[in-house]
């Protein structure tokens, strides 16, 4: 199981981070959209490493159309010598529509046609074909070479889709290189709704399973003293109520038999009493979640529970101590 690492979005920070990151032998860097730029940091991180895999862990998709991304992606894979994934997510609609100004679509075909169009361009780029891209949410059949990158010696960046719903769970399947589990899952969930959605969506596309990657990153509870496994404990309760307020994640909820709390947990959100949310979310619910128990324990759980599926994960554990977590990463990148 590969092991990646978050790098934050402080610019200034990210050169030494990044050279601390390899030495310390992770696989990869991540950075998500969230109130900086997802894309800068990872511009920095190729200057300064030469080894570590970089990827979105998610870039906003539907914040920008599939010339932009494409344009991106070719920048970012071809600085850092084919070191590069784009990682994509579709949001919400109040978020493209009220936040970002952009259209919304049905967002699983919306994402299957943009991913498609920006593959048509690199294809363009790339292979010399034309560019001639006709959908119902994206048109492109203008390029001239003025407009093409000339520096194509490592191509197109691989492309991955974060998901939660079987659609866009196909849809990943069937256009992706791979895909980004939503933490806000559970094993029932996982074998019932999304590894039949992605083996649908590789048949559709006549591929296998081979070389699609699945990175999934799962709710960690631990510490090295009750103190800080209290406060891991809590921070994991607020983060599952967080997600499970959200309507579309309702049937994660179903997958344990716990779908009304969809309801209640939406209804708390609107009142703005987030930190009673997390009260909610019983001990059997986080189980159901992610892993519970001592450093030590943490490794050997996610393995045996996910690590017949699961190629890659992020090392956001609770563990304060460098020794520990490298423990646990080494122990997860051993197998």
């Amino acid at each position: 199981m590969k092991v990646d690492a978050g790098i934050g979005n402080q610019l200034d920070k990210i050169p030494d981070t990044v050279k601390k990151m390899e030495a310390a032998g992770y696989d990869g860097v991540r950075t998500a959209e969230m109130n900086h730029d997802p894309f800068f940091p990872l511009l920095l991180a190729a200057e300064h490493s030469s080894k570590l895999e970089l990827a979105t862990s998610i870039a906003v998709a539907f914040a920008r159309s599939p010339m932009n991304l494409a344009n991106i992606g070719h920048d970012l894979n071809a600085y850092s010598k084919g070191r590069f994934t784009l990682g994509l997510g579709s949001q919400i609609k109040p978020h493209i529509t009220k936040r970002f100004s952009m259209q919304w679509g049905a967002p699983a075909a919306q994402m299957r046609e943009l991913v498609l169009a920006m593959r048509a361009i690199w294809s363009n780029w790339y292979e010399g074909d034309p560019l001639e891209f006709v959908g119902k949410y994206y048109k492109h059949t203008l390029m001239t070479p003025a407009f093409t990158p000339e520096d194509k010696d490592y191509g197109a960046p691989r492309v991955i889709l974060a998901a939660v719903g079987p659609k866009m769970t196909e849809v990943a399947g069937e256009v992706a290189d791979g895909m980004i589990i939503h933490p806000f899952s559970t094993m029932p969930y996982i074998n019932s709704v999304t590894i039949p959605a992605i083996e649908a969506g590789l048949a559709k596309a006549g591929k296998t399973r081979d070389g699609f990657e699945l990175s999934y990153s799962c709710f960690v509870v631990t510490g090295r003293d009750e103190a800080e496994f209290a406060a891991s404990k809590k921070a994991a309760q607020e983060r599952i109520a967080f997600y499970g307020s959200t309507p579309a994640y309702k049937g994660v909820l179903e997958s344990i038999g716990c779908g009304e709390l969809q309801g209640e947990l939406n209804a708390m959100s609107k009142q703005g009493r987030w930190k009673e949310m997390g009260t909610l979310i019983t001990d059997d619910m986080l189980n159901e979640f992610g892993v519970v128990g001592e450093p030590k324990d943490i490794a050997p759980q996610m393995l045996s529970r996910y690590g017949s599926f699961v190629d890659r994960t992020s090392a956001s554990f609770p563990v304060s101590d460098e020794t520990q977590r490298a423990s646990i990463i080494q122990a997860l990148r051993a197998g």
